[in-house]
């Protein structure tokens, strides 16, 4: 391996993701629940719950995809996904609003319950797409109490704890993607790196400093040159090729 590629995929494995999928499907049954179509006629209001829902869900998966080739796209994308799930977490906030409700305290006795339930990891398999929603179907039915009330304004408020937990994550995710870029760069700078560290392996090393020599141009003719230069100004004769490996040569250029 390179080196030069980031690693992607993986996102089964992040608690972001997981919650993030408990809110879409949530959102889903919340919405076709508790939202009647006589209050949203033309279905803008479903619409936009469970399109942020679903926008919250599926950039965590497009950005760990997109890794592999620009720590740029995936930062953006999980900073998407953050500003869907905030965009839906103004939606609960006004369904409550206009029935008079507020969101639960922190220090409520239902927030700390929703709060306090923890999913266990993700472990990939060799059959990972079923058993992975064996593992999220299991992990949903923890908040089971809560999401599947018969009272609108408990699972607004579940929803809420849950969006409230998942910004928290990928907020958390950013801030690890912005230190290891800044520590290991991107990967523009990566393959420039490799292409300049492949480069150095084909040449000399300077006698003197041991820095890679660079070819030089004289009046005189070529010569390597210390790469340091004008620090070092170490030089040495190019050796001059031989004569079968020129006609060689010319003969791949005339093809």
């Amino acid at each position: 391996m390179s080196g030069i590629f980031n690693k992607s995929g993986g996102y089964r494995k992040l608690h972001s993701f997981n919650l993030a999928t408990i809110v879409h499907l949530g959102t889903m049954s919340f919405c076709k629940r508790f939202i009647e179509w006589k209050d949203d006629p033309l279905g803008k209001t479903v619409g936009q719950m469970v399109g942020t829902s679903r926008s919250g869900k599926q950039n965590i998966v497009e950005g760990s995809e997109r890794a592999r080739t620009s720590s740029e796209t995936e930062m953006k994308l999980t900073d998407v996904a953050k500003g869907s799930l905030a965009e839906l977490l103004g939606d609960l906030e006004d369904y409550l609003a206009v029935r008079g409700e507020v969101p639960w305290s922190i220090h409520s006795e239902q927030h700390k319950a929703v709060s306090s339930i923890r999913l266990e990891p993700f472990e990939y398999t060799d059959d990972v797409l079923h058993d992975y929603w064996v593992y999220l179907l299991r992990e949903k039915k923890k908040f089971k109490p809560w999401l599947e009330n018969d009272d609108a304004v408990v699972v607004a408020n579940t929803l809420i704890v849950l969006i409230q937990r998942t910004l928290s994550l990928l907020g958390k995710q950013l801030q690890s993607l912005e230190a290891t870029f800044i520590e290991k760069g991107g990967i523009r700078e990566r393959m420039t790196q490799a292409r300049l560290e492949k480069r150095d392996a084909d040449v000399p090393q300077c006698p003197d400093c041991g820095k890679p020599m660079r070819k030089r141009r004289s009046g005189k003719g070529d010569f390597w040159g210390c790469s340091a230069y004008p620090e070092c100004r170490n030089t040495r004769p190019l050796k001059k090729k031989k004569k079968k490996d020129e006609e060689d040569e010319e003969g791949e250029g005339k093809e």
